[in-house]
């Protein structure tokens, strides 16, 4: 599987539904339109579905369903790349290592999706299992299959299609529809990508700035980020919630990144590791952010790098 299908096939506008026949005569069900489907209520900000960014009165966070502008900040940080480069990316918080299945349609033969066809996820923000990042299950349906005749797992299950796991990984946060996230370090489109979850429509976007697949032990591989915030963690307000060291009256942190999208072994999956912000003004590239004073490891997050100056 190239990268260049999968662009397209997660950019590309389903709005084509087909009908045919069996051999019998007997008109098969009619594809379903996602123009007139209901659309799943998606919260990324509840107790359930984030970790760092959980909404609470005194940071304002967007309420379940309403489109988040992730230009703006909490959701969006200036870095630095190894060698001191000025890079941003978006944050989409914490991540488990473990991808989750996301199903791709393809007609008997054919290399290319089923045109129309809207991919089927059966995990949103807030279940049990669910992940940013996909990995892509090919299913083959009959050269006769209508386009969005399967829009849920149940559907799925229910057909005898063969069903192969690939080791491509795609990076598409599911969120509310409405939301921004205009930058992009690739040529896919920064616009939502519909797909279908239990019948109902979600929209997510696409971050493909490098191709990404499961590592041997089927897990989303990760790449090490250096941070420091405004208070050391096991202080009294202390971590994530003081906020990211800055350079004074600027957006720029001293957030160094490992890798970034034109590096062998980069992932946006990023192993967070934080140094004693005492060291804020010496790190200046990857050197000098390993070479600071160590606090000790933190998650695994989601930061698609979006822009390098």
């Amino acid at each position: 599987m190239t990268l260049k299908w999968l662009i397209f096939m997660f950019v590309l506008p389903f709005l084509v539904i087909f009908s045919c026949s069996d051999d019998d005569g007997m008109n098969t069900p009619e594809g379903k339109d996602p123009d007139t489907a209901e659309e799943v209520s998606i919260d990324r900000f509840s107790e359930t579905a984030a970790t760092l960014m959980v909404r609470t009165e005194a940071n304002g966070l967007p309420k379940a369903n309403e489109p988040i502008d992730y230009d703006q900040a909490p959701f969006i940080t200036t870095g630095l790349g190894r060698e001191g480069e000025i890079v941003e990316y978006y944050n989409f918080d914490v991540q488990p290592l473990t991808p989750a299945p996301i199903y791709v349609f393809f007609k008997e033969g054919s290399s290319s999706p089923v045109e129309g066809q809207l991919n089927v996820i059966n995990v949103v923000p807030g279940d049990n299992g669910y992940n940013d990042f996909w990995q892509v299950f090919r299913v083959t349906v009959p050269g006769d299959y209508v386009a969005n005749t399967i829009s849920s797992m149940n559907e799925l299950n229910a057909r005898n299609y063969n069903i192969e796991a690939l080791n491509t990984v795609v990076n598409c946060p599911v969120v509310p529809k409405g939301s921004t996230a205009t930058k992009r370090m690739g040529d896919e489109s920064s616009g939502l990508v519909r797909g279908w979850y239990k019948g109902q429509i979600v929209y997510y976007f696409n971050f493909s700035e490098s191709s990404l697949e499961i590592n041997s032990n089927g897990e989303i591989p990760v790449s090490p980020i250096f941070v420091t915030f405004n208070i050391n963690p096991g202080e009294d307000g202390g971590g994530p919630a003081s906020g990211f060291v800055t350079e004074e009256g600027t957006v720029q942190t001293h957030n160094v990144l490992a890798t970034i999208p034109q590096n062998t072994g980069y992932s946006p999956l990023w192993a967070v590791r934080i140094y004693d912000n005492s060291g804020f003004g010496s790190v200046m590239d990857l050197g000098s952010a390993q070479s600071a004073p160590a606090i000790g490891p933190g998650p695994n997050v989601n930061c698609p790098v979006v822009n390098i100056q």
